[in-house]
């Protein structure tokens, strides 16, 4: 009997993501963030400022739950938020000389945590997992696109 791709493919990439998100956010709490934060701060780190919405977007989380993160941000004094004059419920949002101090020391802190769960699998196999990862990303937004 051969094993459907949902139980050999989902069960074990839900398992595994399942797996990844206690470990690092369990790695997180000494840092006094979750996960969802870390991810904000990684992408305002790079783009330094952008607006709610486009970040929102970037995450793929809804606006209800972005605003929750960064209002707990915000209170870490780890972003700031500025209205938009042209539109006062639209904000700018960018990471904090704080922020930006954490998530230089997060990030080094994570690499080596990476480095120990891939350990042991070789830099072309890494590669082609997230050449797979992508595909599948693409194949899904696109079967969503279509059913909309």
């Amino acid at each position: 009997m051969s094993v459907s791709l949902d139980e050999s493919i989902g069960l074990l990439s839900n398992q595994t993501n399942r797996k990844m998100l206690r470990y690092v956010n369990s790695e997180l709490k000494g840092y006094d963030i979750t996960l969802e934060q870390w991810v904000v701060l990684l992408i305002l780190g790079k783009e330094n400022i952008m607006n709610q919405k486009q970040l929102a977007e970037k995450l793929e989380k809804d606006q209800p739950t972005l605003a929750r993160i960064l209002d707990i941000l915000e209170r870490k004094k780890l972003i700031e938020r500025q209205s938009i004059k042209e539109d006062r419920r639209s904000f700018l949002v960018h990471i904090t000389t704080l922020g930006r101090s954490l998530k230089s020391e997060v990030a080094v802190f994570l690499e080596a945590d990476f480095e120990k769960m891939l350990f042991g699998i070789t830099e072309e196999k890494i590669e082609i997992y997230k050449d797979v990862l992508m595909q599948i990303n693409y194949n899904i937004t696109n079967q969503l696109q279509e059913g909309k």
